[in-house]
Order: structure tokens, then sequence, then C-alpha cells
């Protein structure tokens, strides 16, 4: 019997299934909450708790494959290391292109002479000098380096110097544009780079103490990571390119989805703690984004599933609009629920709200907590930071306690944003501990903390709610109407019809509420979904009854839901894709840029069949180093010719080689 162990982490749980492969069925799934600082902990026990329930051999287990949402929350929260970009042969205003300027958020940006044309010939020699000056100023809290230059794709050449170099001058990782995609676009490549720098150490921290705990239980089998167009790869390749695996805790759902209720045609949407992501499943199998993944505010050069992702989860931060009428908004950011923190710090959380509702005016940030995230205090901190962190070393304090001024909370922030901190607070699972729908953590302390935020006050002067009882309710129904606007935009945008205005407009618009309403009047209007909904995720049951009804929709909640990311991290194929192109450089003439550079034939078949065999030796390979022996090869070319005086002109060629294939599966003796 082959045995398949699927791990997925995400912002607030852990889940881990067995799966039988031979019969096609779950034999055991459990759920942790995920550990921070130290992930090992969550892992551990999810992993532990299935082979409990099982009695299972740990050496019976054939293949362990890891998905997570990680990536995608960092991105989603603006988390992560602090990078260098090496930008190589650009202009400074190409750093303000496809959001590149936005997604450093400030970090040091080292500009070089270099770069090639679009044929692959040098422009510019590379300045190598004065990188090394530039390396010797930078600060001790670099994380990770991305490395950009012009034209790369059609010649790495100097990013590849440049790599060298900054790993034998600094040892850190680093990310050079080329090696996530041969497309052409400097700016956006670069900005897909530096999200992968930071990503890097995130990710390696999550597949080092997965592979600890397995090597602790005796479990030695393949472990394999879910990218985020659904296909698994090595967990060495991963830890390299751990981009691509934004995106990898949904991509996985939609297999799980799939393979949970056979449903070929639906709405797919997954509520985690930090995100709800949605996705049209289409004859059993979800689309690739043509344009790149999307997350947040970001569009990467990353294959993906076509999904949009919103920061809209279970732990949802909750807002108070500004306004006369007040009224409530959820996320981006996701908080710790105070019902959580109270699990482990009861103490704390009772007593500083026992206090608040004492009083008749609550000072601002009351109800609030910060939990650190570290081991030890994190180095490079600035003054304020390093004091609001000097507070926490004994744990968690009420939000007064951390921030003694109004000059000190844009510090913490900065804490939180690169991932050493995290906020507690008011969140929509608190209400559902107040409703009765989930009884995991301390009601007591949810109740406390709705009942102190129902005494906010709208711009009328009036308090928001009465009681602990219709805050929650509040919470809640926010919580539907956002995730029917997100299942609306995903529907609009799939439709295949020309609305005339934009997927996000539509979900809003006046006549979409009425359709929804079932308003009847001189005019009658009706709207609902055309396909059911498959919901996922732990909390999918306690909410998304009352999303079927509001979209006239089938809600189909299957019974293992909660972990179908864990179930879809095992049942995808290893898929390998290399690609390249062949450019015209002149009559007669065509430059095929091999990974290893650049070389020019007379001959375009010759130049396309080199390109060819190239590339599918680099996707067999890599798929041979994921453990996939019997290779499927898929090839297509792309060729792009014009008709000059009647006859045919040659511009440029796209090769696509896919290696696909199951991992090599042990199976227990």
């Amino acid at each position: 019997m082959a045995v398949l162990l699927g791990v997925d982490t995400g912002g607030t749980y852990t889940d881990a299934v067995l799966i039988d492969e031979g019969e096609d069925r779950v034999l055991a799934s459990a759920k942790a909450l995920t550990s921070r600082p130290d992930l090992s902990l969550g892992i551990a026990g999810a992993i532990d708790a299935v082979l409990e329930e099982t009695g299972l051999d740990p050496a019976a287990i054939g293949m362990v494959s890891l998905s997570t949402t990680l990536a995608t929350n960092a991105l989603v929260e603006g988390q992560g290391g602090r990078v260098a970009l090496i930008f190589i042969g650009f202009d400074e205003g190409e750093l303000a292109r496809d959001g590149l300027e936005a997604a450093l958020k400030g970090d040091p940006v080292i500009r070089l002479a270099g770069g090639h044309g679009h044929a692959g010939q040098e422009i510019s020699p590379l300045d190598i000098g004065a990188l090394g000056d530039a390396l010797a100023a930078l600060g001790p809290d670099i994380t990770g380096f991305a490395v950009a230059a012009r034209f790369a794709t059609r010649n790495p050449g100097h990013e590849l110097a440049v790599r060298d170099l900054i790993r034998s001058v600094t040892g850190r990782p680093v990310t050079c544009s080329h090696e996530l995609s041969s497309a052409l676009g400097g700016p956006k490549r670069a900005l897909t780079a530096v999200l992968n720098a930071r990503l890097i150490g995130m990710i390696d921290g999550l597949i080092g103490a997965c592979e600890a705990h397995l090597e602790r239980r005796g479990i030695a089998a393949r472990m394999m990571v879910v990218r985020g167009d659904g296909a698994l790869v090595s967990a060495a390749l991963a830890r390299e390119k751990p981009i691509e695996t934004i995106l990898s805790g949904p991509a996985a759902s939609i297999a799980g989805a799939s393979w949970l209720t056979g449903e070929q045609d639906a709405l797919v949407s997954d509520i985690g703690g930090t995100t709800t992501d949605v996705c049209l499943l289409r004859d059993g199998r979800p689309k690739i984004d043509p344009e790149g993944a999307r997350v947040g505010p970001y569009r990467t050069m990353v294959e993906a599933v076509a999904m949009r992702t919103t920061g809209l989860g279970g732990d949802s931060e909750v807002h108070l609009l500004e306004g006369l009428e007040g009224g409530l908004m959820l996320g981006p950011r996701r908080l710790m629920p105070l019902s959580l923190l109270a699990v482990t710090h009861g103490a704390l959380v009772h007593r500083t709200l026992d206090r608040a509702l004492s009083m008749d005016a609550a000072p601002d940030g009351v109800g609030r907590f910060v939990v650190p995230l570290w081991s030890k205090v994190p180095p490079g901190l600035d003054a304020r930071e390093a004091a609001v962190a000097a507070r926490l070393a004994d744990g968690p304090l009420a939000w007064s306690d951390a921030v003694r001024s109004r000059v000190e909370a844009p510090a913490l922030g900065r804490l939180v944003s690169r991932g050493f901190a995290m906020i507690a607070g008011v969140t929509p699972s608190d209400a559902a501990h107040v409703t009765g729908t989930l009884a995991s953590w301390d009601g007591a302390a949810a109740e406390k903390g709705l009942a102190l935020f129902a005494r906010k006050r709208s711009g009328r002067g009036e308090r928001i709610a009465e009681g602990a009882g219709p805050m929650a309710r509040a919470i809640i129904d926010q919580l539907t109407a956002q995730t029917v606007t997100c299942l609306l935009e995903t529907a609009f945008a799939e439709d295949g019809r020309d609305w005339g205005l934009s997927p996000a407009a539509l979900a809003r618009h006046g006549l979409t509420t009425s359709g929804l309403d079932r308003h009847r009047g001189v005019i009658e209007t009706e709207l609902r979904l055309g396909v059911p909904v498959i919901g996922l995720g732990a909390s999918a049951a306690s909410y998304y009854g009352a999303v079927g009804e509001r979209l006239g929709a089938r809600m189909v909640l299957p019974a293992q839901g909660g972990v179908a990311n864990a179930i879809g991290a095992v049942v995808g194929q290893v898929a390998m894709v290399a690609s390249g192109t062949v450019t015209g450089s002149g009559p007669g003439t065509f430059t095929s840029h091999l990974p290893s550079g650049p070389v020019s034939y007379t001959d375009r078949d010759a130049a396309l069949e080199a390109l060819e065999v190239a590339l599918e030796a680099e996707a067999s390979d890599r798929a041979r180093l994921a453990g996939v022996e019997e290779i499927r090869l898929s090839i297509s070319r792309e060729i792009k010719e014009v008709e000059v005086e009647g006859q045919s002109m040659f511009i440029e060629a796209t090769i696509r080689v896919t290696a696909q294939g199951r991992p090599r599966i042990a199976v227990a003796s």
C-alpha cells in the first residue's frame, strides 16, 4: 500500500492528511495551530496526530507534499525580509514601472552600467567594480539580493557575474530575474525577483521545519512542494524559487476540491485566516493566468492558477469606517484573534479587557495586544524599533504598554511588516465564538473584546452596536457581503461577456445589488450565479450558508473541505517548464537564446532545433531531479513572421517544453 502524506501550512492552521493512493481515500486528517516563530511545532502537531489516529508505520509513507499560503499572505500583508536590488542597464525612471518601486518599500537599489540588447549583444560593459563598493556600504539587515539586467532573458551573462560576486562576498541568497521568467519586461522581472528574494528566508524556514520533523519521525520519503500552478516541485527548487509557491495553497485547494467533490464546473472559494481565494473550475481544471499571478497589489511573472486573492479571512482586522453612518470593513491585514491569544495568555487578555470595560471611555488602542514572533530580538533595528522590541522581550503586551507614544507607532508598524511582531484584536473568528458557530478557543475573551468594540461611536456619536451579540452579527454580515463581492468579481471576469465595466465595478453596481435583492417594482431584477460554489477552509461551514443564499447558488461544502489544501498537495503531478526564444538578427542570421547564452545560426530551422534540444534536456533534467521516472514531453512553438514584398520575414519564435509525470513514490516492502 502506497500512503501519501499531505501537509498545508496556513496563516492560522497547519493541516495534515494521509491518503491511500491505491484506494483514493483519506485515511486520516488533522489540524494544529500554525506556530510562530517555530513552525515545526504546528507541523509536528498535525503530522503526529494523523500518524497516531491511523497507527501507521512512518516507513510506509511513500511521498510527502507541502503546500502553503505563507508566501501569499506575506505579499498581501506586505511582509518579508529586507532586500537589495541590483538594477543593471536600466534608466532610473524604470523603477517606477510595474509597481517595482512600491514593492521595494524603500529597500536599497544599486544601479550599475551594463545590460544587453534585444538580440543578446552587450550594450554596455558591466561595471562590476562599482558593485563591490556598493555591497560594502550595505547594512547587516539585508537578507537577500535581487538581480535584474536589461534583456537578461536574451543573455544572462551580466546577471550571472553579479550573482557570483554577491555570493562570494556576502554568502547571502541571490535571485536572478532570468531564472524566474523567460519573458521580456525588465521592471516586471525585477519586481518578481525582489519578491522572491524577500520570501526566501520564510519558505526556507518552513521547508526546513517540515524536513526536520520528518527525519525525527523516521519518514524518509521524497518531499515535494506545490507550485502556484498546482504542479509539484522538489523541496530544493522551492527553496531557490519561493516566489513560485505564491498561490501554492489555493492551487492545492483547487486540486483538492475537484478530488473531493467531482464537480467539473464551479467557483471554488477557499477562506483561510488571511485571504479568500476564488477560482473558476471548468471541465475539472483551473485556468492558468496568462499575465502571471496577481497577489494583492502585485502582478508577477510567475505562472499560477487564475485566482483572485483578497485580503479577507477569518482572522481579518475589523475596521470602523469614517462618516456619519459608520459601517465596517474587514482586512486586508490579519490579526491574531483575541480568543486565540487568550488560550496562551488568558490572564493578560482578561485583565486588560476587564479594566477597559470598567471605564466610561476607553483610550485609543485598548483591546489590542502586541505579540512578538521572534526567539531572540532581531538585529538591525533602529532606536525606536529597539525600544518597542525590548518591552516585548518577555512576551505579549497590551498595546498601550508596548507603544508609549505616537512616534513609536510607526516603529511597531515596521516590526509587524517585517514579520517580527503581530497585532491581536477583534476578528470574525472572535465573532463566530460569540455566535456559537466556533468553539475552538476562549469564547469569554471574544465576548469581552466584541463588547468593547461595540462601544465605538459612529460619526453621529452613536454606539455602533448594542453589545457583543449584535456586534458579532454585524461582523459576520460584513464578511458575507465581502465574500459575495469576491465571488461576483470572479464570475464577471470569467463569464466571457464584455460588460463595458470592470469586474470590480460590476460586482458593486447598483443593478447587481438590486438583482441580488430580487427587487420588484416598475422594474424587476434578479441575479444569481450559474454555477455552484465549492466552499473550502476550516471556517467555510460557519459562513458560507448565507453566501450561497445571497447568490442564489448551490453551495457545496465537502466534509473534508477544511483540509482540501493538504489533500490537493499530494494528488498533483510534477510539471517542469523550460522556454526560450529564437530571434532574427538580420538577413540570414538567427540567434538561438540557449540557457548557456546566445548562439547564431544561418539557418532558421537549425536555430529552432538547437533551442528545442536544449530546452528538452533542461526540462527533463529538472523533472528527473524531482523524482519523475516516466517523463512525458510536450512542446509548443509560436513563430512570428511577417510578409514583406511577397516574402516571409522571420521575426521571433518562442519554444516551450514541459516535462510531466508523477514523482516516484516509495512503497513499503
